[in-house]
């Protein structure tokens, strides 16, 4: 019950935020166009990028309760946030590079801008991101604490607006929005592209960053009994959670419970690696591989 209770908890605080966020993507985009600010609209795009997240991550917290796998989906249902992670991209980088298209030559011809509007978005700005930080700060859950680090994000890039709109007050500097347009957009695009790095190197199967493939075929080749492996492979399902699979050739007068012996090493040994599945297939010396392919050396 405690844990049901908790699993509510964090899909009502990501809904929460998503409908802050959201709410306020649309008023940013009608003030950055009647202020005429080009750092509005960046971060309006980089807001609607933020409630892509919030609306995946809403979904994906809603369908965690349903069973892991099926009949069409035998690894389950991991790789749909990645699906989510891959359209948000797509998006965020389709839409700064129209803002930078708009944002660039107002560099050599800057345009007025409403300072006080700007200003009035940018607190607004700060109280509903932090309204949303501190509405997920107290949850427990992995979504939540990612979201809450994208939120905070909003509200320093708000900050930066804040204090160029309070400048604009002072001093009639117009080149300052472009400026901070392009920082603002030159920013999501840096993290947006090697975030699109990772998800796709998920998607192709690559081997997990963080592990030493090579290491790991060598520890698993030189336990006792062992003549050789193939077909090892190790990828991951969604960046957190890893799968491996391999084939083992062990020697003809090995027992049954000798055999047993190395199965159960192999998963003590690869227990570190975040494994939700594993898959060890035993081949004897004599036994053709219905693989049919060259032991690894």
């Amino acid at each position: 019950m405690g844990h049901h209770h908790e699993h509510n908890h964090s899909v009502k605080n990501i809904r929460t935020a998503f409908f802050l966020n959201f709410g306020f993507t649309i008023i940013e985009i009608i003030g950055g166009l009647l202020t005429n600010s080009m750092a509005i609209l960046s971060d309006a795009l980089h807001d609607l990028g933020d409630s892509l997240s919030l609306g995946i991550s809403w979904y994906l917290q809603k369908k965690s309760d349903r069973k892991g796998e099926d009949n069409n989906f035998t690894f389950g249902y991991k790789r749909f946030s990645l699906l989510g992670a891959l359209i948000n991209s797509i998006i965020l980088i389709v839409g700064s590079l129209f803002i930078l298209t708009q944002a660039v030559p107002r560099l050599l011809n800057p345009q007025p801008i409403e300072a006080g509007g700007m200003l009035i978005l940018a607190i607004l700005g700060i109280a509903v991101n932090g309204m949303a930080v501190l509405r997920l700060q107290r949850g427990k859950s992995m979504n939540e604490k990612v979201v809450t680090w994208h939120l905070l994000e909003d509200v320093l890039g708000w900050v930066a607006v804040l204090v160029v709109s309070i400048v604009l007050l002072f001093k009639d500097i117009p080149i300052l929005d472009p400026i901070l347009s392009i920082m603002i957009t030159v920013y999501v695009l840096y993290n947006v592209i090697r975030n699109l790095k990772k998800t796709l190197r998920i998607f192709l199967e690559a081997v997990p960053d963080d592990i030493d493939f090579k290491e790991v075929k060598t520890k698993i080749a030189s336990l006792s009994g062992i003549r050789s492996t193939h077909h090892t492979h190790l990828w991951s399902l969604d960046g957190e959670q890893n799968a491996l699979s391999t084939h083992i050739v062990v020697e003809n007068s090995l027992s049954r419970t000798e055999v047993i012996s190395i199965k159960q090493q192999i998963q003590e040994f690869v227990e570190e690696l975040n494994l939700q599945h594993l898959t060890i297939q035993v081949d004897y010396e004599d036994e053709t591989c219905c693989m049919d392919d060259q032991a690894e050396k």
